[in-house]
């Protein structure tokens, strides 16, 4: 009978473990997409610089401005992912706490609070600099006025 209570117990753990795994695959998602923005930045300032000897006086101001907006937007996106990875560790903190609680049979809820409320706010942040990122972006666009790359 012992037995069947934990692996009830077990159970439940797993339910309530699905809503932060599912978290974590939307995490995922998210440092896909701001990993490739970075790639982006990166190749793109690469090509840059490459270049920045061949040119003349004009085009070379130009690009260096493209550089230096290029590197404001790459720490946005580095932080974005570190906090991103950061709101990641905090959820599997909390599903290994989910899971020490029921094993231990010790009430780690507020432990669990805590550190979901602070996955949380990994993750805000990690949103208003990827929003910051794209400011940036959208503010140095240049359409209309032809294609300098």
């Amino acid at each position: 009978m012992a037995q069947d209570s934990s692996v009830t117990a077990i159970a439940h753990v797993i339910q309530l473990a699905v809503a932060p795994v599912f978290l974590l695959t939307g995490v995922g998602a998210l440092l896909g997409v701001l990993t490739n923005r970075l790639a982006r930045i990166i190749d793109r300032a690469r090509v840059l610089e490459e270049r920045l000897a061949v040119l003349g006086e004009s085009e070379r101001a130009a690009s260096e401005a493209d550089l230096r907006t290029l590197s404001r937007r790459a720490r946005q996106i580095n932080r974005a992912i570190s906090l991103s990875v950061t709101c990641a560790l905090l959820v599997c903190a909390v599903i290994a706490a989910l899971f020490a609680g029921a094993f231990l049979r010790a009430d780690t809820s507020g432990l669990i609070g805590i550190v979901f409320i602070a996955a949380m706010l990994a993750l805000i942040g990690a949103l208003i600099s990827f929003l910051g990122e794209i400011y940036i972006a959208t503010r140095s666009l240049r359409i209309g006025q032809g294609h300098r790359g």
